[in-house]
Order: C-alpha cells, then sequence, then structure tokens
C-alpha cells in the first residue's frame, strides 16, 4: 500500500473541511452582526458574509468535480 499517497489525501481532505467550514462558520457569524439592529454595523459585512458563502458554494462544488468521474475526463 502506498501509505504518503493516503497521507496526501487525507491532508488534503482535512484542510479542505476545515476550509469550508471556517467559511461557512464566519459567513454564518457575519450575517449576524449585520443584522443586529442595535449596532451601526459597515456596509461591507453583508457582501462579505455574501462572499464566504459564495466560496463556500464553490469549493463544494469543486470537490463534486473532483469526485464524479464524468466531469474530470
Amino acid at each position: 500500500m502506498k501509505w504518503l499517497e493516503l497521507l496526501t489525501v487525507a491532508g488534503a481532505t482535512l484542510v479542505s473541511a476545515v476550509t469550508v467550514v471556517v467559511l461557512y462558520s464566519l459567513g454564518v457569524r457575519l450575517t449576524a452582526i449585520a443584522g443586529d439592529v442595535r449596532e451601526s454595523n459597515p456596509a461591507w459585512v453583508r457582501p462579505l458574509a455574501y462572499l464566504c458563502f459564495g466560496l463556500c458554494g464553490m469549493a463544494v462544488l469543486f470537490g463534486l468535480y473532483l469526485i464524479i468521474p464524468y466531469f474530470s475526463k
């Protein structure tokens, strides 16, 4: 068995999973900050939250592209 390839795949999986979770949780947090009516928030908070959600979705779609053999021919 090729252990180095197994460790490479495990490391890439860990990094990508952490990236998706951090992007999603940051988007949720920024959305909550933008929706807070008690404080005046900067105008860039809500678009930054949507950018985080968009990057998270693109990462998921790229993972599907890599997994599904039909797309990677």
